[in-house]
């Protein structure tokens, strides 16, 4: 099962738009495809960005999507890397990245220092996509 870190701006975009490339990725973790790697940091990020009223998610969604982590995922508990980042807030995504072996999922990736293991939403599912298709 590959393991993956989901930036908050990957899982907002799932939530308002569920056929985009952010709802596939969520629907490969609701069907235990995907491992969703997480850490505290992380949930208390999910919690407080999609409480925002410009958003206004039925309280029954964020219940199931917080559910969903933490009985499907693997929580960590990295330690703060010294990279430099564009945004700080971003440093608890990178570092659990790097903690749990795991790809960042982010739609920001110019936020992000040039790695392999950091790809957007599309990118990784090219990828994911082009593995599924040669393991047939």
């Amino acid at each position: 099962m590959k393991r993956v870190v989901i930036d908050t701006n990957v899982i907002i975009s799932a939530m308002l738009s569920p056929t985009g490339s952010p709802a596939k990725i969520m629907q490969l973790v609701y069907c235990g495809e995907l491992l969703i790697c997480y850490s505290e940091a992380i949930v208390d990020e999910y919690i407080r960005v999609l409480a925002y009223k410009k958003f206004s998610f039925p309280d029954q969604a964020i219940e199931k999507l917080l559910d969903t982590i933490h009985r499907l995922g693997m929580q960590y508990d990295p330690a703060n890397s010294n990279i430099q980042l564009i945004d700080e807030d971003d440093r608890t995504f990178y570092d659990t990245s790097k903690e749990s072996k795991s790809i960042l999922i982010t739609g920001n990736v110019k936020h992000y220092p040039v790695e392999t293991f950091i790809m957007s939403p599309a990118a990784f599912l090219g990828a994911y996509n082009a593995v599924v298709e040669n393991s047939l």
